[in-house]
């Protein structure tokens, strides 16, 4: 089947489904997205708007398209209604085994044998998901990043019966999204991008609680260092510039040291413990009033937005 005749269902109209239905109605694909109820269809609904409001501002999407690509996007909260003719379907409900392996066993029933069934989980199994299915070799993960519109990357995950076709079609699938598609060959816990975010978060929690330096001087050396680096050089790369020999010697005595850690560390523990889990409650590791949650929301979005837009350049530049 050509890719530019997949016809798109988005199974949840939360954070992540409408973002990615906005990104495939952006690219120019008619996309279905399944709210479970008339709150929820509308929040979606406002999502959408919100964000377009976002791109029109800093010109990446001309405020003449906006009426067409909001046209692109159909809600409904009929299940059947939404898969009906659909030739690739993404989830995007909650992260629970439980819901999502009910969801694509309903989903393996209404949907022909050829239709792709992806997971936007960011850390279940594509087998365990595809468990209840007939055909779980046209289960696929593929797991966008939040904010949805604005990461390129999404992790294609194979199951242990997914298929290479529908590697393929999904590979497919996600350039013409205009993402940046990798292939996670084994079904692994927390893939690549988590295993990665995770083990600098607990390298990160064990120089605080060794009383090394301050949260914000720990987040700064992030910030000002690897953090603009590995923005263009990933690990291998940056390896391979700064010099192998060096890299390797500095890795005989380093590796040692760091920590290995199998559990929360006490300071996150109490927090959790406590109610305070960040942004969303104001407090965690910082203070959050409103006036700081702007501001970093406006200054996450305004970098994000930097960076898709010179992707988008390079990208005209390449055809």
């Amino acid at each position: 089947m050509s890719v530019s005749k997949e016809e798109l269902a988005i199974i949840g109209s939360g954070t992540m489904g409408h973002s990615i239905a906005l990104s495939a109605s952006i690219a120019g694909f008619n996309v279905k997205i399944w709210g479970i109820d008339d709150n929820d269809i509308h929040r979606g609904k406002q999502g959408i708007d919100e964000k377009l409001n976002l791109l029109t501002t800093y010109e990446v999407v001309d405020s003449n398209e906006i009426k067409n690509i909001k046209e692109r996007i159909y809600f409904t909260n009929s299940l059947r209604e939404c898969v009906n003719k659909a030739s690739f379907v993404i989830e995007g409900i909650p992260e629970n085994l439980y819901l999502k392996q009910k969801m694509f066993q309903e989903l393996d029933e209404l949907c022909s044998q050829n239709v792709i069934l992806a997971s936007n989980t960011s850390g279940l199994s594509p087998t365990d998901i595809a468990a209840l299915t007939s055909y779980p070799e046209r289960t696929v993960v593929t797991h966008f990043w939040n904010p949805g519109h604005l990461i390129p990357l999404v992790e294609v995950i194979r199951g242990e019966q997914t298929s290479e076709q529908t590697v393929n079609r999904s590979l497919e699938l996600l350039e013409n999204l205009n993402k940046k598609p990798i292939v996670v060959q084994k079904d692994i816990l927390g893939s690549i991008g988590n295993r990665l975010q995770y083990a600098l978060f607990r390298e990160a929690q064990y120089i605080l609680e060794q009383g090394v330096a301050s949260i914000e001087d720990i987040d700064k050396a992030v910030c000002y260092s690897i953090g603009r680096r590995l923005s263009v050089t990933g690990p291998f790369m940056t390896a391979d510039m700064g010099g192998l020999d060096v890299f390797d010697s500095i890795s005989a005595y380093l590796f040692p040291d760091l920590s290995n850690h199998n559990k929360s560390f006490s300071k996150i523990k109490k927090l959790v413990d406590e109610g305070n889990y960040g942004q969303k409650t104001g407090k965690g590791f910082y203070e959050w009033s409103q006036q700081q949650s702007k501001k970093m929301n406006k200054e996450r979005e305004q970098q994000l937005i930097y960076w898709l837009k010179r992707d988008l350049e390079e990208e005209k530049e390449q055809k």
